[in-house]
């Protein structure tokens, strides 16, 4: 591989720590003037979560378990180390574009489950989940531990659900100037697309030997293309009918386009891995994204993750390496 091509494939490793940490760091510092109705002498507020459901939340939560990946995502944006966490789609703990962030924080859930012992021994006084874990169907029995807020339907719009997240957590100012500084920096990576703008932007995941269609709809992968204006390929807009959709070698063209962002369930070392994999597919070497040397492996963790305001900004840096003039 050419010099040339490693740097266009290539992640600048400091621009998403640099995204991720200025979301970091705008999201602390909360006055407390979020509260809504509720108790204030027992330090208690009622919200409405998104199944309809009357919760009781603490005004200031100090024991938060986040039993999914967005959830987990923007309590760590507003500057709240959750003591519980879901392990990464795909992984034995949390999402490894998180791990640094996360580190305290114990493993109780997996998409498909949580562990309600180690649920109920960490005392959580708040727990969050949406409906991207299969916990969704478990709320009774969560809300016997703590109270617990189901703060976004499944394809949610990912800003909609980050900042139900923080409504719960009390910090509704805090997402609002997140997501206010998210904006601006779309708008100005977009403005530096030049020859890129409207560019035909492919998304994959590669697991098993095989690519799969990831980031369409509204998530923080769908939704950030969309802003800058850029477009996919025909198989890969509209609205997504599970969280990956699997393509098959023999129609390997269907995720071709003008440039193709790569990766796993792990992190970019893993990506490098699987596209070496990838290279060694006859059909993959004639996509037009891969002759052009525009193929570039990401943090798949971020992109392929659920998602939420850190996972977005790491894909906004990405995208903005690559393709910003």
């Amino acid at each position: 591989m050419s010099s040339a091509r490693t740097s266009r494939r290539a992640v600048l490793t400091s621009a998403a720590a640099v995204a991720t940490g200025a979301l970091l760091l705008s999201g602390c510092g909360d006055d407390g003037k979020d509260a809504g109705t509720g108790d204030a002498a027992a330090g208690t507020r009622a919200i409405t979560d998104a199944t309809g459901r009357k919760v009781e939340v603490p005004v200031a939560p100090t024991k938060v378990v986040a039993l999914s990946e967005p959830t987990l995502d923007a309590a760590l944006a507003l500057g709240i180390t959750p003591v519980g966490a879901t392990a990464g789609r795909g992984q034995q703990g949390v999402s490894t574009y998180l791990a640094g962030k996360a580190a305290q924080a114990q493993v109780v859930a997996t998409v498909a489950e949580a562990d309600m012992e180690k649920v109920a021994a960490l005392r959580p006084d708040l727990i969050l989940l949406d409906e991207t874990t299969a916990v969704k169907s478990e709320v009774s029995k969560l809300q016997a531990i703590a109270p617990t807020v189901v703060t976004a339907e499944l394809n949610e719009d990912w800003k909609k659900a980050f900042t139900a997240t923080a409504d719960a957590l009390n910090k509704k100012a805090d997402a609002e100037r997140i997501l206010t500084g998210f904006d601006a920096d779309v708008a100005a990576a977009k403005a530096k697309l030049g020859t890129n703008a409207g560019a035909v932007v492919s998304v994959v995941r590669w697991q098993n030997g095989a690519p799969s269609v990831v980031g369409k709809g509204v998530g923080h992968v769908g939704s950030t293309l969309t802003s800058l204006g850029l477009t996919r390929p025909a198989d890969q807009q509209g609205a997504s009918a599970g969280h990956s959709e699997p393509v098959s070698l023999e129609k390997l063209s269907t995720v071709d386009g003008d440039w193709l962002f790569f990766g796993t369930l792990g992190d970019r070392a893993d990506g490098e891995k699987a596209y070496a994999e990838a290279e060694k597919v006859p059909n993959f070497g004639r996509l037009k994204a891969e002759q052009a040397g525009q193929v570039v492996v990401v943090q798949g963790s971020a992109w392929n993750s659920a998602g939420g305001p850190l996972a977005a900004g790491i894909v906004l840096a990405d995208l903005t390496k690559a393709l910003a003039s």
